[in-house]
């Protein structure tokens, strides 16, 4: 949220507090929805929930189509409820999969999700526990993240 700046005498806008982020309940939506994905090509089940400024969590599922370039990731359909919804500002995302090896956002979704939040706190996890949990960042993922700044005229 920006503000303009504070006239002399006034006191500077307090800092909005920081949500806490319950890992735990991000993980369960994340992997509820990952139940209802639709991944008959790929057999790979994907689930996301991301947890917004007001608190709300909005979860998103793979959306697999014969046409494979229809496919729509996890974390986009997550993205997309949230917009859908009129929130804009997500604090944090998990991503569950299944598998020895912890799936991380794709190339597209990393630059979907920085379109909201560049430095956005991110929590991998798989289904039946095949992996332990890892925590890692927009930012980590996606250095130098492309940008509306890059748009200016």
């Amino acid at each position: 949220m920006s503000r303009a700046p504070h006239d002399a005498g006034e006191a500077p806008a307090a800092a909005e507090p920081a949500l806490a982020i319950d890992w735990a309940a991000l993980d369960r939506a994340a992997l509820a929805v990952r139940e209802r994905a639709h991944a008959p090509y790929s057999g790979y089940w994907v689930g996301a929930a991301i947890l917004v400024r007001s608190g709300r969590v909005f979860a998103g599922c793979n959306v697999e189509n014969a046409s494979y370039g229809l496919t729509i990731c996890a974390e986009r359909s997550a993205i997309v409820q949230m917009v859908a919804a009129g929130e804009r500002d997500p604090v944090a995302i998990t991503v569950a999969t299944s598998g020895p090896v912890l799936g991380s956002p794709c190339g597209m979704c990393r630059q979907t999700l920085a379109e909201f939040a560049v430095d956005l706190p991110i929590r991998l996890i798989a289904a039946g526990g095949g992996a332990p949990p890892r925590h890692t960042s927009l930012s980590a993922l996606l250095p130098e993240a492309f940008g509306a700044a890059a748009l200016s005229r």
